[in-house]
């Protein structure tokens, strides 16, 4: 049930960008950018809503190494240039600039044309 970003609650908005600025990893694999997500098993269920709520997301695992239990959850590709926009309609730059400044450093490194919510790049 991967519903379209403008038919996201500003509830389901918020929490996932929460969870990102907490949790998330903005990064790649020298190929592509991607963030993830990766959370100890016990928090399945909220990842899977997640993954539902964005179209082409991915969740891996459950993962068990070196003591820890987690699955992992993957926003690269079109799913991640889509899932951009939502980031960039949520300013949370004087909120956690440090994470937002590693969502702008992934986007800078693997060049992708960002327009922050005042217009600017």
């Amino acid at each position: 049930m991967n519903k379209a970003l403008d038919e996201l609650l500003e509830l389901e908005k918020g929490l996932i960008i929460g969870l990102l600025i907490g949790e998330g990893h903005f990064g790649g694999d020298g190929k592509q950018p991607q963030i993830t997500l990766k959370m100890h098993v016990r928090h399945e269920p909220l990842l899977r809503w997640v993954a539902e709520r964005i179209a082409g997301a991915k969740l891996y695992g459950p993962y068990h190494y070196d003591g820890r239990h987690f699955f992992q959850l993957m926003i690269r590709g079109q799913a991640l240039r889509d899932f951009l926009e939502l980031l960039l309609s949520a300013d949370w730059s004087s909120i956690d600039p440090h994470s937002y400044a590693r969502m702008r450093q992934m986007a800078d490194r693997y060049g992708l044309d960002l327009v922050s919510p005042g217009g600017s790049t």
